[in-house]
């Protein structure tokens, strides 16, 4: 038995060639999403199993009301960062959710995890638009290869700031090993290295 814990996010789609109209997946970067999930989840869990649903929605409305502290946590910081320096560069384009939820506009080497991750093409597409910015930082994921960001770093000598987490959490113990904690390390990383 299986569902999606996406019903109800508000779409957005990619944008490449290879890619053109598929749904982007990394919904779960907007905390206002990943409160949608958490509520098709408690959801499906009480109808599967009803004696428990008063438990599952208790726990539900804990988990929203700490989401949506981060969640206007994160608008806040973000709103107090110049515009000029306010960009999230990746390597992955996976932060499309994050940039409409906090108003922080994004670029990328690649658009979505393919065979081609970190061509000389992309990469200097990359370099060239980084050059007309005052972007402070970069970010690489935890999941990808940091060679190609590493590579954008030394070319437009901005910096890497910090590892993020995208496509998955950290192991047991380590920052970032829930959603919550993976979101809050995100958030205060990326709030951080764009305030430089």
């Amino acid at each position: 038995d299986y569902f999606a814990a996406s019903d109800g996010i508000d779409v957005i789609y990619l944008e490449g060639q290879s890619e053109k109209g598929k749904e982007d997946p990394h919904a779960w970067l907007n905390l206002e999403n990943g409160i949608i999930y958490a509520k098709n989840i408690e959801k499906h869990l009480a109808e599967k199993d009803p004696g428990n649903k008063k438990f599952y929605k208790e726990n539900l409305d804990k988990y929203i009301e700490k989401l949506d502290a981060l969640d206007k946590e994160a608008k806040s910081k973000f709103a107090s960062i110049p515009n000029d320096k306010k960009m999230i560069v990746t390597s992955e384009g996976c932060f499309k959710y994050f940039s409409k939820a906090y108003n922080v506009p994004s670029a990328y080497i690649w658009e979505i995890n393919t065979e081609e991750e970190g061509t000389p093409d992309q990469i200097k597409h990359l370099v060239e638009r980084l050059r007309t910015t005052k972007v402070p930082s970069l970010f690489v994921e935890s999941s990808v290869d940091d060679r190609p960001m590493k590579t954008v770093s030394k070319d437009t000598n901005i910096p890497i700031y910090s590892t993020i987490f995208t496509d998955s959490i950290a192991e047991k113990g380590q920052d970032g090993d829930s959603y919550y904690a993976m979101m809050k390390w995100n958030l205060d990383k990326i709030a951080e290295g764009l305030s430089k």
